[in-house]
């Protein structure tokens, strides 16, 4: 049976040469970088080498980036920090009502703990409310934090515009970018970004690494304890192995980011626009004109997507019916939610991504038995109103 994977937002699968780069760092090059003898000297050497490769690919000083366990911990960081160094300032935050859930609870947590938060609205596009940022802020507001690129629905956020907002009522600026990096082009400093996550697994890295960018002369306090590695930001023996496939990572999506964009981008309005030709009673959710290039959010009017998905996997297709990180949850998407998408439309909803792996001959294959199985789910569905579908 063919196998078409079709959720890069979920994961990647580690490439090649990432690989290869790592492999020498679990045996022949083991030691602790924190040791000052040869075997730790070439670890510490290996990590500086990934920090200046994850450096230049976010337009970054190499001494800005410190590496974490993963994207949802420098997003804790940053939430955590922040708000403790800047307790004196004020106790505000503003984010948005479709952020990962990495800082939405994290968010939660804090109001539990006296912080407050204002989540902003989104556009039926998915894009942030600019206006409703602004009026939500006040003399207490130490931090916006709105995503780069969103996970479900793959609109990219005009960070910029938001960065500049938050720097002219002197707020500082987070961006959670571990669906934007590697899929559109960043540049933290020209674009005003005062903090940002990353996630090794979302470009072709390996799972457990990520890390967090702090602009020089923002001091987040620290969120983990212990020893001092990463400049005395971040206790724990660095993930050595890890960090090296990160930066390796990182200095492949540089140099392919623009091919993989158009590649990317070519493949998914070819998806959307074979299913939306062969499949009545489909629309796509979010922005077609600022998307992430590999990201197509469809809903499939009367039928349940978890059912989708689940038949489209017993033909070796992988997808999700939403962001990966939930899509064991019954409730519906805060995401389609916040952008006015009614429930049972939502439940009817798949997301596919596309990456670097996939071929035409693959989406040929998922839109042949996508057809099939909507018509057959539609078929048995006690809510379909026999359009003559």
């Amino acid at each position: 049976m063919r196998q078409v994977y079709m959720d890069y937002s979920a994961t990647t699968p580690v490439k090649k040469e990432v690989l290869d780069a790592m492999m020498p760092y679990f045996t022949e090059h083991f030691g602790n970088p924190s040791s000052l003898y040869t075997y730790g000297l070439e670890a510490k050497d290996a990590i500086t080498k990934a920090r200046g490769q994850l450096a230049h690919l976010i337009g970054a000083n190499p001494d800005e980036v410190y590496f974490t366990g993963s994207g949802s911990e420098a997003d804790n960081w940053t939430l955590f920090g922040v708000t403790d160094k800047l307790a004196k300032k004020g106790n505000h935050i503003i984010t948005t009502q479709i952020e990962h859930h990495a800082i939405l609870h994290s968010c939660e947590f804090l109001q539990k703990h006296g912080v407050d938060v204002t989540y902003v609205g989104v556009n039926p596009d998915g894009t942030v409310k600019l206006d409703e940022i602004e009026k939500a802020i006040t003399d207490k507001t130490v931090l916006i934090s709105v995503m780069l690129i969103n996970n479900e629905v793959g609109t990219i956020q005009p960070v910029k515009e938001i960065a500049e907002i938050a720097h002219k009522h002197g707020v500082l600026f987070h961006t959670d970018a571990v669906q934007g990096l590697g899929n559109t082009p960043i540049n933290v400093h020209e674009m005003g970004i005062d903090l940002m996550s990353m996630s090794a697994h979302k470009i072709y890295g390996p799972k457990g690494v990520g890390a967090l960018y702090m602009r020089k002369g923002v001091n987040a306090s620290n969120y983990l304890h212990g020893g001092a590695q990463e400049s005395g930001h971040r206790a724990s023996t660095e993930n050595l192995a890890g960090i090296v496939g990160f930066g390796k990572a990182a200095e492949m999506a540089e140099a392919n980011l623009e091919n993989h964009i158009k590649n990317c981008s070519a493949l998914r309005n070819y998806l959307i626009e074979q299913v939306t030709k062969t499949i009545p009673g489909t629309t796509v959710n979010g922005t077609m004109e600022h998307r992430h290039p590999g990201n197509a959010n469809i809903t499939f009017e009367y039928i349940e997507g978890e059912s989708i998905l689940l038949m489209l996997d017993s033909v070796g297709i992988s997808v999700s019916t939403g962001s990966a990180c939930s899509s064991k949850s019954l409730k519906p998407s805060h995401v389609l939610t916040a952008m006015g998408v009614p429930v049972e439309k939502i439940h009817g909803t798949i997301r596919f991504t596309v990456g670097d792996f996939t071929t035409k001959e693959d989406i040929d294959y998922v839109v042949e038995n996508l057809a099939k199985i909507v018509a057959r789910l539609r078929e048995i569905s006690s809510v379909n109103e026999k359009k003559g579908w």
